[in-house]
């Protein structure tokens, strides 16, 4: 197979150091296209920005918006990086390990014996994420197309077939978290996908961990019927499926603002009176005094609300045995998914923001990472691949 010689071709090169420009050879063959050796040494085949300036990148955008993102790497890094490629930086590196992610090319950095006690505790939930509109896109492609016009210039883009915008106006995006009694080792990730993606992202990262080797695990979830369906199909070995006791309260506290008024000292003493009931003595117990109110209730609003209360609770009867729960020392909250969805989307929400669905999983995907706490360790690897 012959190579022919391109001769030497210059290259510009943006580093943590500054800009580097060089000249190097560039062969070509018919089977094999174009191929400079050079490049490929020094790992800059695929990006004009090293590895280095992508990682910073990505890391201001964690909590900032690309145009301030793009000011402050100016101002502190010394490297003028304009906004739209910091978006384009951070949305192709963030692309990447999103579908590494799906493929279980990456996963958690410890095992479930590792975790405290070895206490393994997984919990999902789903989270609204704004996205463009149809509508909206096209009205952006006019008004950009008009500015172009008045000031002359023709369109950078690359010539391909236009991205369509949502039908609505916001998506919901599952978050999977597994973590420890003391949160000293936790790992989530985030996806855009229906209940069985992240069902399948369940699967994975539970066979990564070694779940089934862990002496205690268990879910604590909001205790929506996707959810628990999605533990006992990928994760039938979990002991537990736990229903997140606050939102146990908000439908009890919704029951007493129907029953006696909202904000009502009656109200608040009924549902003190409730939980004190589900924490001590369990739901069993619970919706026996709940049969008993039932018993003194004529208004049909009232008793409908009982129904609706007692129907919610017997579907969950395994889910609610918090007296149960409580003496082998679990956690009856999900406070650290809850957490999870907050700062995995904090980045996605920010005042007039909306995301096309992969962009926004993208920077979701960069998120997680760095709530794994696993920054380092991924952008190190990404060097050593270099």
């Amino acid at each position: 197979m012959k190579w022919k010689n391109k001769g030497k071709q210059k290259t510009s090169h943006l580093t943590v150091n500054g800009r580097l420009e060089f000249s190097r050879a560039v062969f070509w063959n018919e089977n094999h296209g174009t191929v400079v050796p050079m490049d490929i040494l020094l790992g800059i085949e695929s990006s004009n920005h090293s590895l280095g300036v992508r990682e910073i990148c990505c890391r201001e955008t964690l909590n900032n918006a690309f145009v301030p993102a793009s000011e402050n790497i100016k101002r502190l890094a010394q490297l003028d990086i304009s906004s739209s490629v910091v978006r384009q930086i951070v949305e192709h590196e963030g692309s990447k390990l999103s579908r590494a992610q799906h493929k279980s090319q990456t996963g958690p950095d410890f095992k479930a014996e590792d975790c405290t006690d070895k206490t393994l505790i997984t919990g999902t939930d789903g989270v609204m994420v704004p996205l463009v509109r149809q509508e909206q896109k096209l009205k952006r492609r006019k008004t950009q197309a008009a500015k172009r016009k008045k000031e002359k210039r023709k369109s950078t883009a690359k010539a391909s077939r236009p991205r369509k915008g949502s039908d609505g106006p916001y998506k919901e995006f599952k978050v999977v978290a597994f973590y420890d009694k003391n949160k000293t080792h936790q790992y989530v990730v985030g996806t855009s996908g229906n209940h069985k993606i992240a069902g399948r992202i369940m699967r994975r990262v539970g066979q990564k961990l070694d779940i089934s080797q862990a002496q205690t695990k268990y879910s604590v979830s909001d205790g929506a019927g996707w959810i628990l369906k999605q533990y006992n199909i990928q994760l039938p070995m979990l002991d537990e499926n736990i229903l997140d006791l606050y939102h146990f309260r908000e439908h009890v506290t919704g029951a007493s603002y129907v029953l006696f008024g909202e904000g009502s000292k009656e109200a608040l003493a009924w549902k003190e009176e409730m939980m004190e009931v589900a924490k001590n003595q369990g739901s069993l117990v619970m919706l026996d005094r709940l049969a008993e109110c039932l018993k003194n209730l004529r208004d049909d609003d009232k008793r409908q609300e009982l129904y609706n209360l007692r129907e919610y609770i017997s579907k969950r009867i395994a889910m609610t045995d918090y007296p149960y729960f409580l003496a082998l020392g679990y956690d009856i909250g999900s406070g650290p998914t809850e957490s999870f969805c907050g700062c995995l989307t904090k980045r996605l929400k920010g005042s007039g923001m909306r995301w096309d669905k992969d962009n926004a999983e993208s920077v979701m995907a960069l998120a997680s990472i760095y709530y794994s706490n696993q920054w380092d360790k991924y952008w190190k690897s990404r060097h050593k691949a270099a």
